[in-house]
């Protein structure tokens, strides 16, 4: 479902879909997006997956999910994902599961979650210097990280 804030930026575009001052058609990213997340089944167990899978139809990528209970109205939780945008550049989405966890729907980020945005480029940017992984390197989360559950 398109965020209401994002689609009521302009008045002068049709019912439906997402627009600001500097983007006034909804790129065709995003509406394979949107299509991708109406099947979701509801329910935060699914919410990663479900964003996940939408973003990599999108040609885009999910970069992270958090809790986000009191970071935005009517919001459970909250993904972050580039998309390719015009001219070869990636531009960030959010995906919010609804308070009820029933609806994913789009935004734009905005002055109330500009923070979310420069953290995800710092994200993308510290991504961008780690070496790229060969088949017989082991993956980095598996040599640097130990879950408690798995140590005697």
């Amino acid at each position: 479902m398109l965020s209401q804030d994002v689609a009521a930026k302009s008045q002068s575009t049709p019912p439906g879909v997402m627009a600001d001052a500097a983007d006034p058609q909804l790129p065709l990213e995003l509406v394979e997006l949107e299509l991708s997340l109406e099947g979701f089944g509801g329910g935060e167990a699914g919410f990663r997956e479900a964003v996940r899978e939408a973003a990599t139809a999108a040609d885009g990528e999910f970069l992270f999910d958090l809790p986000a209970a009191g970071l935005i109205s009517d919001c459970r939780q909250l993904a972050v994902i580039r998309i390719p945008g015009e001219g070869g550049s990636m531009r960030i989405v959010l995906a919010v599961l609804d308070g009820d966890g029933a609806e994913i729907r789009l935004q734009e980020p905005d002055d109330e979650t500009e923070h979310l945005v420069r953290f995800a480029d710092a994200f993308v940017d510290v991504l961008q210097l780690m070496p790229e992984q060969t088949d017989d390197t082991p993956p980095m989360a598996d040599s640097v990280i130990t879950h408690p559950e798995t140590v005697s």
